[in-house]
């Protein structure tokens, strides 16, 4: 018999450099109101010199843990799980890294690479090892440096993305109606369309290639017009399968905490989900696109700011590079955010 799983903590990390659309105008042919009008960002924050992903994850890992109540030392957790596209090296994965700076032991560490959608493939999972009993908690992180792999002169890309981290703890729950219990997962993916999302440059496909100038470039790469409607499309979709699944109507969902890429694209996915506006949380005008670590930023922020209620229906969504996509859902937990 599966063991349920339960959300018991939850953390965020932002690098203190922030950058205001201003900021970047100086440098950009763009202004706040360019920026502002078709994202709804205002402003992200970037990692300074000598700041990696690792850092952050770090940082975010152990408020995670503070939350539950945890402390730094081996067998707090079984195993660290760390959705990243911008890992400190190609080799070997950042997460092992993390765990011996929580001090957290020899415990199982990796990386999932899934990009946008990487916290989503990243809870999905960490929940199914502990539902196996495999484990009996896990520290889940979401954690980014996009700047470091954005073209500084591309505006497309350049106003849109920022850094941070954000982490949960999942656990054994005592009972499968317990407030934090994550009642289901969906995944998907089509990597017909890789090319919409991609770096071109610095893997294996550029080496076996040298003499192609297409695989080259170094820089994140996006296709804005078609990403939009495959976005849209692809969390509604997925949201709407797993609420079907597990016998939610989506108007009873209460709060929609849907990948913060584009306001514009939250809200479109909330209206096909047919839920207000307003049940949709956004923090991407503060923090932007911070990829893996946007859900868990987004759930920091709102617990911080008393959103939640213990008991309330929360409904993930995500879509990202590789495509993929993917969604989650659980009753909010009596949980403090660090």
């Amino acid at each position: 018999m599966a063991h349920p799983v339960a959300l018991a903590g939850l953390g965020g990390y932002l690098p203190p450099n922030r950058v205001t659309n201003d900021q970047l105008a100086e440098r950009l042919d763009t202004t706040d109101e360019w920026i502002t009008s078709r994202t709804g960002i205002r402003s992200r924050h970037w990692a300074g010199p000598g700041i990696s992903t690792g850092d952050l994850a770090v940082e975010a890992g152990h408020r995670a843990l503070k939350s539950a109540g945890l402390d730094t030392e081996p067998g707090a957790v079984d195993a660290v799980v760390l959705a990243t596209t911008t890992p400190d090296h190609p080799c070997p994965a950042t997460a092992p890294e993390v765990a011996s700076r929580l001090q957290l032991g020899t415990v199982a560490a990796y990386d999932i690479a899934a990009v946008c959608s990487g916290f989503i493939y990243a809870l999905a999972t960490a929940s199914a090892q502990i539902a196996a009993g495999q484990a009996r908690r896990i520290l889940v992180i979401g954690a980014e440096t996009y700047s470091t792999i954005i073209d500084p002169t591309d505006r497309s890309t350049s106003v849109i993305f920022g850094d941070g981290a954000g982490a949960v703890v999942l656990e054994t729950a005592g009972s499968a109606d317990a407030p934090g219990v994550l009642l289901g997962v969906d995944l998907g993916s089509d990597g017909a369309q890789r090319d919409l999302i991609c770096i071109p440059g610095s893997g294996s496909r550029q080496r076996a290639n040298p003499d192609r100038p297409d695989l080259s470039s170094p820089y994140f790469t996006m296709q804005g017009k078609h990403v939009f409607t495959a976005a849209v499309n692809r969390m509604a979709q997925s949201a709407t399968a797993l609420t079907d699944r597990i016998g939610w109507r989506t108007e009873e969902v209460d709060h929609l905490v849907g990948h913060q890429a584009n306001l514009r694209i939250l809200k479109a996915v909330a209206r096909q989900l047919g839920l207000p506006e307003e049940r949709a949380v956004v923090n991407l005008d503060r923090v932007g696109n911070t990829s893996a670590a946007s859900i868990p930023l987004a759930l920091a922020d709102a617990a911080a700011s008393g959103r939640f209620t213990p008991g309330e229906r929360i409904l993930l969504t995500a879509f990202g590079g590789g495509l993929t996509w993917g969604s989650a859902a659980l009753t909010w937990p009596d949980i403090t955010a660090v």
